[in-house]
């Protein structure tokens, strides 16, 4: 079961020749969920290769770097002919400015669009996994970051010691594997522990979009496979950080250390960096060596454990 990330836009505030603003696309086995919206994003999609046909798209919060690009988006699409809602989803607050992007420029809506505010901590439930909102640290603006966790899954089933057994394959497989434990008609007794391997765990993302360093990021992030920290600046600029609410690369390396993340993946890069990021992965990496700085079309592919795939 596939889980990507690609990167549409990388950049802080403003596109350069190098990268274009934020936005980033998740595709879980076909289904497609954006993370912000910058202006340009329906370009980067048709370069990168993201679909048009995706229903959801997930915002941080309204700053016009992350959200611009939804009207021009949304345009597209009706031209497009499509019928099929869009759902938007934001932190609480966010309504209004959804509603003025959708009808700037455009006085008819051809398909139905929802909004959706969500509260920090309220999980969103899908087939198989869940989205969770979490408070994040962006000045005085109200922001949330987004933490996607796949439910937990079934333990293996052994089907060679099955048949070993005398076991017939049909739905005692089934019950045995969901947990049940089963009487065969030769009436011995299989319980689900002989069968069938321990449970694992789901892949989790973690996306800070614009955040300070938090213990609400530390705390979502704890043991995730992949965390994507905004590191708008380097270390020289902490003061300029501070006073923006965003974080150097070093301090996102903090974060991801403290949370113990397999994966750090920095974006949200000043245009001071836009063209040679290497100042900003040899500061993290000094705190966290499995860091890498996204560039746009960028694709990141989030396995389930090695030892599952043994």
């Amino acid at each position: 079961m596939s889980l990507t990330l690609r990167f549409l836009g990388t950049s802080a505030s403003r596109p350069t020749v190098e990268r274009n603003v934020s936005s980033l696309a998740l595709i879980r086995e076909g289904e497609t969920l954006m993370f912000d919206c910058g202006e340009g994003t329906q370009r980067q999609m048709m370069r990168y290769g993201i679909t048009f046909a995706l229903c959801d798209i997930f915002f941080t919060h309204m700053h016009a770097d992350h959200m611009l690009g939804l009207t021009g988006l949304l345009r597209t699409l009706a031209l497009q002919g499509r019928t099929e809602a869009m759902n938007l989803y934001g932190p609480p607050g966010t309504e209004k400015l959804l509603r003025r992007a959708i009808t700037l420029g455009s006085e008819k809506q051809p398909f139905e669009i929802k909004i959706v505010e969500l509260t920090p901590e309220t999980p969103l439930k899908r087939n198989g996994y869940s989205i969770i909102p979490f408070p994040v640290e962006h000045g005085d603006r109200m922001a949330i970051g987004y933490h996607i966790t796949e439910e937990t899954r079934l333990g293996r089933f052994n089907p060679e010691r099955s048949r070993e057994m005398g076991i017939p394959e049909g739905p005692l497989w089934g019950k045995i594997h969901k947990g049940e434990t089963v009487k065969l008609p030769d009436g011995r007794t299989i319980k689900p522990s002989e069968l069938v391997g321990p449970t694992r765990p789901g892949r989790r993302v973690v996306l800070t979009g614009d955040s300070r360093p938090s213990e609400g990021t530390i705390t979502a992030a704890t043991g995730a496979d992949v965390l994507v920290h905004e590191a708008t600046f380097a270390e020289e600029e902490a003061p300029r950080a501070l006073e923006t609410g965003h974080s150097t690369a070093r301090e996102a390396a903090a974060v991801a250390a403290k949370a113990g993340v397999k994966k750090l993946v920095l974006t949200h890069v000043s245009a001071r960096y836009s063209r040679d990021t290497s100042e900003l992965e040899r500061e993290a990496r000094e705190v966290f060596p499995a860091t890498v700085v996204a560039r746009d079309g960028m694709e990141i592919d989030i396995p389930f454990e090695t030892s599952e795939l043994s």
